[in-house]
């Protein structure tokens, strides 16, 4: 199961330097995660200052 970036996100890039498998990108209004790459490790929550990514 992929995790997921809320509207929380304030796009400042930490979950994309913690992800392992480079699942992350900017979206349109905030960084988003590819579900068919996510290996589903939990590096990117646990990097997630404001806590705005989550297990979907």
């Amino acid at each position: 199961m992929a995790h997921v970036i809320s509207d929380e996100c304030v796009s400042c890039g930490a979950c994309v330097e913690t992800c392992p498998v480079g699942a992350i990108a900017q979206g349109d209004a905030h960084y988003e995660i590819d579900a068919d790459s996510c290996v589903d490790c939990g590096a990117c929550e646990s990097g997630c200052p404001t806590g705005a990514i989550s297990a979907e």
